[in-house]
């Protein structure tokens, strides 16, 4: 039985000589692994290739078996085609860097429309973006995309709530006895990209590249503490480089 779904592309891998294995976060099924066969023969199915870029979305018809663990696609065509995202670098590694950390996060194949709509919301939005924008747009996806698996940081800054306590995912009146905080600047900054509600508000936030750096790092070991075995995110190096 066939089934039309959008997804968003999180990894390819060359199979064989003409086919790929491809991870996509599905609207209807979460995230999936498909093989797609016969994309890498000659220079008109390379075209067909480049639709499995990280980040690309793609609009779907596809098998699905509930016992497998790898699915077929009977047909596929760009659902948006990004204008900026594929040729832009500093705009082509942000987009990479929300693959790398929504993957990371996405453990189970269950459905997950509200998390698929916000994920695909944000890379259009970055493909339009402009340049201040675009600087703390994966900021606001880190922070955000918390919502989605059950660790939301709390915006409950105060002047008697000045510490956020990365255990906790809430702001509180003193530093905790673990090291898993932050405070001063860097708490009020988190503070104020917790309240953007839309990417173009992020306009208003200026920053230096250092504190970006800095913050990169922070939500890294928060998402660390609250997701096992997550590691280190290998796209933030050459975020911090583009970002620079």
């Amino acid at each position: 039985m066939t089934h039309k779904t959008k997804g968003i592309v999180l990894r390819t891998i060359k199979y064989g000589e003409t086919s790929v294995v491809v991870t996509i976060f599905t609207e209807l099924f979460g995230v999936q692994t498909y093989m797609v066969n016969g994309v890498r023969t000659s220079k008109k199915s390379s075209a067909k290739a480049n639709h499995f870029q990280p980040g690309a979305i793609l609009d779907l018809i596809v098998y699905h078996n509930d016992l497998q663990t790898m699915q077929r696609i009977k047909e596929f065509k760009w659902d948006f085609l990004y204008q900026q995202i594929l040729s832009d670098v500093i705009k082509n590694s942000i987009a990479l860097y929300m693959v790398e950390l929504l993957q990371k996060c996405l453990h189970q194949p269950e459905q997950n429309t509200a998390l698929f709509y916000f994920c695909e919301d944000v890379l259009i939005q970055l493909d339009a973006a402009n340049k201040a924008v675009t600087a703390n747009m994966a900021l606001y996806f880190s922070l955000h995309l918390t919502h989605f698996f059950g660790f939301k940081m709390n915006d409950d800054y105060n002047t008697n709530q000045q510490v956020l306590d990365f255990k906790e995912g809430s702001f509180v009146a003193e530093q905790p006895a673990h090291p898993n905080f932050i405070e001063g600047e860097q708490a009020i900054i988190t503070s104020q990209l917790l309240k953007v509600m839309q990417p173009f508000e992020l306009e208003d936030i200026k920053l230096h590249h250092d504190t970006r750096r800095k913050l990169l790092l922070h939500y890294q070991d928060y998402y660390a503490l609250h997701i096992p075995d997550f590691g280190q995110m290998k796209t933030l190096a050459i975020l911090h480089e583009v970002l620079g």
